[in-house]
This record gives structure tokens, C-alpha cells and sequence, in this order.
């Protein structure tokens, strides 16, 4: 019976955790700037215009959320690449590098950022910190929300919105949110390019 409750017990943290992330992704959702929305999308449409590259990085769990961008944006057809894979280019001037970090402080980061900046790539972000150093030198800025207020919450809350800063820097929502978010870049793009599932579908890897 004690094993049996344990489980119950484990059920309800799991419902729990899933629906504050709903909550909160909901709440970053209402906050979101679309002028923001707007130009981070028109910069993805105009380097495909312009016949140039997409470049994406990030680095640890902003890293996995950032692959699975590229992997969509490859699947409409953009030319994409992931930041650090061996197969990827060098960037070159008017290309377009995205980069996701929470923090906007990732030495890694940055300084790649820094690199492609001086070869004349343009530079769109999403971060928690528009202020920060990534911030700085960054053409376009999507903000998403990272923290939300911790006062009378719980400590499941805490622990997903990443109150506790020595574990999950900016929090888990960032990640969630920010992969949420660029889901619905993905969809607005294939609105506007009138891009169906098929087509997408055309281009989904067969060897793997």
C-alpha cells in the first residue's frame, strides 16, 4: 500500500508540474510583443529572399530547442544550418545567425556572436535579457519571458520556473516557453508561404 501511494503521489507532481507549464507558457504567450514576433519572422523571410544562409545556435537545453528550429525551418525549405555540427559553413556577410540563450550572457554565445557580427551576418535573439551582453550587439530581440514571481508559490512552482537559480538558470520555462514559441513561428511562416504539411513532409529526413 505504501508503494501504491508513493505512485499516486508521483502522479499528482507530474499533472501538477505539466499544468503550471501550461499556465506559464500561456502567460508568456499574452505578453509577447508581436512587433518583436514580426521582425524576428521577417528576418527569416528576407535572408530566404536574399538567397542567404539561416544560421542557429544555443548551448545546452537552449541548444536542443534550437535544432529542432533548424529542423522545421529546413523542412519549409530555408537554408539552415546548426552552429557547431561539422557540417556547417562558414557565415558570410547579410547571412542570418539565431541565437537562443535565457541568460544572454553565455561566453560561448556571445562570442560566436561577436565573430559573426564582424563578417557582417545580421543577429536575431531570444532571451530572457534584453539588456544583457548577447542583448548589446543583437539587430532583433524576442523576449521571452524566463522568471515569473515566486512569492506564494509552492515548491513545484519554484522548481519549474527555475526560482532556484542555482539549478535552472532563468528557469525551465525559458526553454519550454521558447520552443512553444518558435512552434508558432513555424506556423505563422508556413501561413504566410502558404506552405502545407506535404511539402514539409517531402522533406523530412528518410535515413535515420
Amino acid at each position: 500500500m505504501k508503494n501504491n501511494a508513493a505512485f499516486v503521489k508521483l502522479e499528482e507532481h507530474t499533472k501538477s508540474a505539466m499544468k503550471i507549464i501550461a499556465s506559464n507558457v500561456k502567460t508568456v504567450a499574452d505578453e509577447l510583443d508581436y512587433a518583436e514576433i514580426k521582425a524576428f519572422i521577417n528576418d527569416i523571410l528576407n535572408a530566404q529572399k536574399n538567397c542567404k544562409r539561416v544560421f542557429i545556435l544555443g548551448a545546452g537545453r537552449s541548444g536542443l530547442v534550437a535544432k529542432g528550429f533548424a529542423m522545421r525551418l529546413m523542412h519549409l525549405g530555408f537554408n539552415v544550418y546548426v552552429v557547431g555540427e561539422t557540417v556547417t559553413p562558414a557565415v558570410k556577410s547579410e547571412d542570418l545567425v539565431i541565437a537562443i540563450s535565457g541568460s544572454g550572457e553565455t561566453k560561448s554565445i556571445n562570442e560566436m556572436c561577436v565573430l559573426a557580427k564582424a563578417e557582417g551576418t545580421k543577429i536575431a535573439i531570444v532571451t530572457s535579457n534584453r539588456e544583457s551582453t548577447l542583448g548589446q550587439i543583437s539587430d532583433t530581440i524576442v523576449v521571452i519571458k524566463g522568471r515569473t514571481k515566486t512569492s506564494d508559490m509552492d515548491f513545484m512552482e519554484r522548481q519549474v520556473v527555475g526560482s532556484h537559480i542555482s539549478f535552472t538558470p532563468l528557469g525551465t520555462m525559458f526553454e519550454i516557453a521558447t520552443m512553444v514559441f518558435l512552434d508558432g513561428i513555424i506556423a505563422e511562416i508556413m501561413a504566410i508561404t502558404e506552405k502545407s504539411e506535404e511539402e514539409m513532409r517531402g522533406r523530412h529526413a528518410t535515413l535515420e
